[in-house]
């Protein structure tokens, strides 16, 4: 069984809301250090790694889990909400997909206001508007979308949603890679 710790520590940190500085921050360790776990460029003793779980909420046993008994079903209790900044909410719909191919997500997008710009990266995004209208701003191009309507494209241009309607917006929008 070969478990990726870094991987699986920025996926859980970034499931936890914590920015690399917030966790090394609680753990008493540097951002920098915490920047060279993730990406396997460095490896904790057993007890900076106990540390980082504690902070994180996940038992060693869990964190080394293989996940072969893990079930295809996840259940509201299972899911991580977070608030935004904007006033809007992200709500991860599976706990762990930063371990798998995709990650959905549904987001709830106040009258006004718009996602962060997201920088090109590899990878492909799909949204299905589930209530109110949104923008989708793709490079230098713009749709609007409403409720029934769905977006599918590649992440290789600047790209962000923008709800300027009246009511808020909710969409379910998938990544593949993961990137939320």
């Amino acid at each position: 069984m070969t478990v990726a710790i870094g991987e699986r520590i920025r996926a859980l940190r970034i499931l936890r809301g914590l920015t690399q500085k917030e966790l090394a921050d609680r753990c008493d360790l540097s951002k920098g250090f915490i920047s060279q776990l993730e990406s396997d460029q460095a490896a904790p003793s057993l007890d900076t790694l106990g540390d980082i779980l504690d902070v994180l909420g996940i038992s060693f046993a869990d964190f080394f889990s293989s996940g072969a008994s893990d079930s295809p079903v996840y259940k509201n209790d299972d899911m991580f909400e977070k608030r935004l900044e904007n006033g809007g909410n992200i709500t991860w719909l599976v706990a762990t997909a930063q371990a798998h191919s995709m990650e959905p997500i549904l987001l709830e997008l106040p009258s006004g206001e718009k996602t962060e710009t997201d920088t090109p990266h590899v990878g492909e995004e799909f949204g299905y508007v589930l209530s109110g209208s949104i923008y989708l701003h793709l490079g230098l191009r713009k749709w609007r979308l409403k409720k029934g309507d769905a977006f599918y494209f590649k992440s290789d241009a600047e790209h962000y949603l923008h709800n300027a309607g009246k009511s808020s917006a909710t969409i379910l929008w998938v990544a593949a890679p993961p990137s939320f």
